[in-house]
Parts: structure tokens; C-alpha cells; sequence
């Protein structure tokens, strides 16, 4: 029943997602199929950008995190609220940008606005770089999800394998238009799980209401509702939230595939209304850290202690066949879903912002049929990683913020500081990532920093050298996109 009611909940989403995006305009150009003609209204773009929250990382991972260390798992509301706010400002300069230049990619931003092909091919390789990471995450989560329904006798490399097959499927012929129907149905389907899963969690772990469920989590695991949490020596604190939620805000609307999300909406309204609801949107991590708690209480034990897993093990052990089916379902297109606008991100900058550039004279045509095949390569690239790692969803997340987070300096300064340019953001770029990888200071910043989401330091490091290099370094050139 688990198996049938989960293929029929993602074939039958799949089947409905081509079709509707047949319906309305076949993908000719890379635009079409990268940024969905630029049409997008409120309630798609609603359910593609808004829709976010309701991923494997958000719903899995977070749930996990709440079960492993209790209160730093409030990371996920702070660093929600705090996006909005600096999305309300920031997305609508992208979303001009975007339409006044015909910009399709993140690269085809900086290439233009600081006048520089080769910042572009730069900032494109970083951006690849940090999707498959992202991308990691969702296969992570759905090789779970394929082990639960076919059975713990699926290797996790095989259940990898399938869950890049049906990431690819989604977006391969399609485009976004396809990911935007799916991303619908997956929102709905989990908001009524997670209602579902609230309204009756409370007689499962011997509470008489959910908010007793925390009473009863303080109770038996004292520390578990305030920071540093249920496992103090893991650092979770106050100064580790504060700087790891800002992190996220400012790095957030940097993710190459949101960046390139805000060119698909049809106006600047339909990007400030997302903005503006969006924070109450994020209430509902409120009910999925009570899982995450309400699993605790019930003595869950994932194989192996695997945190991503928690969530999944307690549905498997405390609801009956049919719920587990619908659950397991709906969790993979939680996955398959940005999964799938990952990919695609990655395979459109790729195309348009590094193999152009070597080839000029290449067709629309055969440049969609480039990104299209270099997703495969991007998947593969992602099943190893997740073969190769055991860290939580979170902290596989928290990666991907830092590394992103080396492009953000050129994006803020490209609407508020005129004179910086394409030379500072490269050096600024370069010393970042010295400041986030090189193991050497990474000690340093334990030591001056303790605490500290490294990530937001290094960020620091990126600006402090932009400015400072744009500050000595004369403009060379002039800019094309207009600043705010």
C-alpha cells in the first residue's frame, strides 16, 4: 500500500505537470524553459518562491534537527522572517534588471551589470558549484524515501540513483512551467499532512494537546526549548543563531536558482505581495519542530541515527499503511520539486554563461539541448556527494548558504555602491572562499570568533576586500544595469 499510494501520488503529479505545461507553450528558447516566458502570476510564483519552505530540508531536516539538539532547530523561523524582509527590497531590483536586459541567469547579471563575460563564467562556476551541494540535500531525503517504500534491501546507491531519475524526469522536456504545477500540488498536499500529522500527534506520545507536547519535551528532556539546546557542546548557542540566521537571510535570494526565480514573475506586485506573506507562511515550522519533538518523546530511533530520517521513522512506526503511503508521497515531491529547479538553474547557467562564452555561435536550439544534458552531469555529481557524506540535512544546507554567500558582496554592491567593479568583486570573491575553505582559518576564526557561523565571516572577509580594492582600483569600464 506505502509503494502504490507513492507512486501513485508522484506519477500522477509528474503525468499532471507535463501536461499542463504542454497546455500552455512548448519550451522552444532557454528563456521559455529556464524563467517560464517571464508570465508567471501571483499564485504560481506563490508556490515556486513562497513554496520553498516546504522542502525535504524544511520538513525533514529540520524536524531531525529539532529531534538531535531541541531549540537551535528555531534557526528555520528566524532565518524565514528575515529573508522576506530583505527579499521585499532586493528581488524586485533582480526582477528590473532582469526584464530590461533580457538577464536569464544569475552569471548573465553580474556579466552585464559590471561589463565582464569572464566575471560571469566566474560567478556561473561558483553558482554550479553550490546547486550541487543544494541538490545533494534532496537526494539525500529522497533515497530515504525510496528505501522506505521498496524496502531497507535497496542499497543507498541504487535508492540515489532512482531519486536523480525522477528529479531529472521532472524538469528534463518541460522547464519550469512544470516544476510550477508540481510545486502547487506538493503545497497543498503538505499543508494538509502536516495538519494532519498535528491534529493527532498528541495521543500518539501520551499528550492531551500539541502544546502540551512541548510541555512534556521540557519535562522529560530539560534545556530541549532554549539554546544551545538538548547537546551544549555542539555550540549551538545564541551567537551561533543569530549569525547563522543572518547568514542565511543574506545569502538566501542569492541562490542562483531564487535569483533566477524572480526573473519568471510577470510584474514587480507579484514579487512584493510573495514578500509581504511569506513570514506568516513560515508559522508552520512551529508545527513541524513539534514533530520533530513529539518524535523524541516517542523513543524514535532511525537506522543508524540518522537524523533526516527521524521524521519518516515516526510516521513508518506510529500511523497505519495508508498514512505512511500518502506521507512518503507527498515528501517526495518535497524533494523531487526544487530538486528538479535546481537542476535546472544549474544546467541554463552552464549553457548561457559558460559554454557561450567559448562558443558564440551557438543556436537557442542547441543551447537548451546543452543545458538539458548537462543537468545529468550536475545529478551524477550530486549522487556522489550523497554517497560520500552523513551530515544532516541543516548542516548540508548551512553549506550551501556559505559557499553561495561569496557571491552576495557583488550583488548588494551592484545596487547600492556605483563604483564598485568587476575586478574587486572577483578579488573579493577569491578571498572569501580562502576565508570559508582553507583550514588554517578556520582555526583562526574558532579561536577570535568562537561560535560564529563561519560562513557569515567569511562573507565579511568578501566584502571588506571589494571595497577595499574598489576603493584603489580605478573603474575600467562603465556599467549597463542601472543601480537603485
Amino acid at each position: 500500500m506505502i509503494l502504490v499510494l507513492t507512486l501513485a501520488i508522484v506519477l500522477g503529479t509528474m503525468a499532471g505537470a507535463l501536461l499542463s505545461a504542454r497546455r500552455q507553450a512548448k519550451a522552444r528558447t532557454l528563456a521559455d524553459w529556464a524563467v517560464g516566458g517571464r508570465k508567471f502570476g501571483v499564485l504560481i510564483f506563490w508556490f515556486l518562491n513562497a513554496g520553498e519552505i516546504y522542502t525535504t530540508f524544511a520538513v525533514l531536516g529540520i524536524s531531525g534537527f529539532a529531534w538531535a539538539y531541541g531549540a537551535p532547530a528555531y534557526l528555520a523561523l528566524t532565518s524565514v522572517s528575515l529573508s522576506a524582509t530583505i527579499g521585499y527590497w532586493l528581488m524586485p531590483l533582480i526582477w528590473n534588471a532582469g526584464r530590461r536586459h533580457n538577464l536569464v541567469t544569475q552569471a548573465d547579471f553580474f556579466a552585464a551589470h559590471y561589463r565582464a563575460t569572464w566575471l560571469g563564467v566566474v560567478v556561473g562556476l561558483a553558482g554550479i558549484a553550490a546547486l550541487i551541494v543544494y541538490v545533494q540535500i534532496q537526494i539525500v531525503a529522497l533515497s530515504l524515501i525510496v528505501r522506505l517504500t521498496l524496502g531497507p534491501e535497496v542499497s543507498p546507491a541504487v535508492s540515489a540513483i532512482i531519486a536523480a531519475i525522477f528529479m531529472l524526469g521532472f524538469v528534463f522536456f518541460a522547464g519550469l512551467r512544470s516544476a510550477a504545477f508540481a510545486a502547487g500540488v506538493k503545497d497543498v498536499l503538505m499543508v494538509l499532512i502536516v495538519i494532519g500529522l498535528c491534529a493527532t500527534v498528541a495521543g500518539k506520545v501520551g499528550a492531551a494537546s500539541m502544546l502540551d507536547v512541548y510541555r512534556l519535551a521540557q519535562d522529560s528532556y530539560p534545556g530541549i526549548g532554549k539554546l544551545p539546546g538538548l547537546q551544549p557542546s555542539a555550540g549551538l548557542g545564541q551567537i551561533w543563531l543569530m549569525t547563522s540566521a543572518l547568514n542565511v537571510a543574506l545569502g538566501n535570494w542569492i541562490l542562483p536558482h531564487l535569483f533566477q526565480l524572480c526573473f519568471s514573475a510577470g510584474s514587480e506586485a507579484t514579487i512584493r505581495r510573495n514578500a509581504i506573506w511569506q513570514p506568516i507562511y513560515s508559522l508552520s515550522y512551529f508545527f513541524i519542530i513539534l514533530l520533530g519533538f513529539a518524535a523524541l518523546l516517542a523513543g524514535t530511533q532511525p537506522a543508524g541515527g540518522d537524523t533526516n530520517a527521524v521524521l519518516l521513522q515516526f510516521v513508518a512506526d506510529r500511523y497505519p499503511a495508508w498514512a505512511v503511503g500518502i506521507f512518503a508521497g507527498t515528501a517526495c515531491l518535497l524533494a523531487l520539486v526544487p530538486g528538479s529547479v535546481l537542476l535546472l538553474t544549474a544546467g541554463s547557467i552552464f549553457s548561457r554563461n559558460v559554454l557561450l562564452p567559448l562558443r558564440p555561435g551557438l543556436s537557442d536550439r542547441t543551447t537548451l539541448l546543452a543545458s538539458r544534458l548537462s543537468m545529468i552531469g550536475f545529478a551524477v555529481a550530486a549522487v556522489y556527494l550523497t554517497l560520500g557524506g552523513s551530515k544532516s540535512l541543516v548542516e548540508i544546507g548551512l553549506s550551501a548558504y556559505a559557499a553561495i554567500g561569496m557571491l552576495a558582496p557583488g550583488v548588494y554592491a551592484a545596487f547600492l555602491w556605483p563604483r564598485a567593479h568587476a575586478r574587486g568583486v572577483f578579488l573579493g570573491i577569491v578571498a572569501g572562499y580562502f576565508a570559508l575553505l582553507l583550514p588554517q582559518a578556520q582555526a583562526l576564526w574558532k579561536t577570535l570568533l568562537p561560535g560564529w557561523e563561519v560562513g557569515l565571516i567569511a562573507m565579511a572577509v568578501n566584502a571588506s576586500v571589494l571595497v577595499v580594492v574598489c576603493l584603489v582600483l580605478p573603474i575600467r569600464q562603465a556599467k549597463v544595469v542601472a543601480t537603485a
